[in-house]
């Protein structure tokens, strides 16, 4: 057992933790996705044939960040039990960052780029594999810092309404892109 020191020991229920994650994680897959698509040209890489990769237009693509509660739903399932020692910790956080860093992108069971599966069983260049790891291992770092952070000061009712509200903002962005695309046609 760790001597750590705890500090207030909230102990979500599984219901508040689920839409904690939600939240969390679907802002910082926003983001991260909206930052990579930038600074990483995901439009040219995506776009080229033979990519593997549906095309940034892709009604699917657009509604990505939609889908996204869904994924933070799965991941609070395996916080929940974990929850004694993520939360109320002080580096709780970094705890739950290598667990997402660990066993869902380097210890992966299948062979997606960035995986050590991937470096050893893929064609994709290792540049390019290490590359999406600058999105993928801050949005990891991201979710548990934002999360272990809310869970952490219950308390802090500004963070809440903040945390929603770009959330609700993150959802409907891409509704209103998949209506304006059927508008225009």
């Amino acid at each position: 057992m760790s001597t750590e020191p705890l500090l207030k020991s909230p102990q979500p229920s599984f219901a508040s933790l689920a839409a904690k994650t939600a939240v969390c994680h679907t802002i910082t897959y926003f983001i991260m996705g909206a930052l990579a698509y930038h600074f990483l040209h995901y439009a040219e890489i995506m776009g080229k044939p033979g990519s593997g990769m549906r095309a940034m237009s892709d009604p699917l693509i657009v509604a990505g960040p939609m889908l996204q509660p869904l994924r933070g739903i799965l991941f609070a399932s395996v916080f929940y039990p974990l929850r004694g020692f993520l939360f109320g910790r002080r580096h709780g956080w970094l705890l739950m960052g290598w667990m997402l860093i660990a066993l869902g992108i380097l210890g992966t069971f299948a062979a997606p780029p960035g995986s050590m599966e991937g470096l050893i069983y893929t064609t994709v260049p290792v540049w390019m594999q290490l590359r999406g790891w600058l999105e993928i291992v801050p949005q990891a770092l991201l979710l548990s810092a934002f999360l272990c952070y809310w869970v952490n000061n219950p308390g802090k009712k500004w963070l809440t309404w903040v945390l929603c509200i770009f959330f609700f903002v993150t959802m409907a962005l891409p509704v209103l892109g998949l209506l304006t695309r059927g508008m225009q046609r």
